[in-house]
């Protein structure tokens, strides 16, 4: 046997194969894409009835996620999951990208919702701390609140305070702050800021 025929050239690679594989994502992108179709999937699998109801799924869809749902076991559960990621993979990228915009909405009403009521624990603050100096500025921002009952509602809750008792005219001014800023919302308009 000859040296030279031990060693011999690889022939050259076809390009057109090469630029093919080239053209297409990376293992590792289509890996994270799969993992991220696998987070969507789980968090359709956890979401509340009533936000699934809102969710832009096709019939077919929606009853795998009821199904997957129901399944308890860990290791079943997971190859649930497993299953309706994979349908999630061969639907459109549309409906993915909608999904993901609908779960990003979600996200962020919860986001303001929060930022919201810690408004309205701030403003509920300043008024039992200020009194009627604070109570000026509500006045405006929500004319059609009870002046009288908030009055004596930040009395109560100032007495309270100093006796260290529950809070219970401070819950009330909040659930009067919060029921006035729903009906201000609902009704489409938003209060003035009070914070200053």
């Amino acid at each position: 046997m000859n040296r030279s025929d031990e060693f011999k050239p690889v022939p050259p690679a076809d390009e057109e194969w090469i630029s093919k594989r080239a053209s297409g994502p990376s293992r590792s992108q289509r890996r994270r894409e799969a993992l991220d179709v696998l987070a969507l999937a789980e968090s359709l699998m956890s979401i509340p009835d009533g936000t699934l109801a809102r969710m832009p799924l096709d019939d077919e869809l929606r009853e795998l996620v009821l199904t997957s749902r129901r399944v308890q076991q860990q290791i079943a559960r997971k190859r649930q999951m497993q299953f309706l990621a994979k349908q999630l993979r061969r639907s459109d990228d549309e409906t993915l990208e909608t999904l993901r915009a609908s779960f990003a909405n979600d996200r962020d009403q919860a986001h303001r919702d929060t930022a919201r009521l810690h408004r309205l624990e701030a403003l509920r603050d300043t008024l039992i701390a200020d009194g009627d100096a604070a109570l000026s500025a509500v006045l405006t921002s929500y004319p059609a609140i009870d002046r009288t009952r908030l009055r004596q509602l930040i009395r109560q809750a100032q007495r309270e305070r100093e006796k260290a008792l529950a809070p219970a005219a401070a819950r009330e001014i909040f659930r009067m702050l919060r029921d006035l800023e729903f009906a201000a919302s609902t009704a489409g308009a938003e209060p003035a800021d009070t914070s200053d």
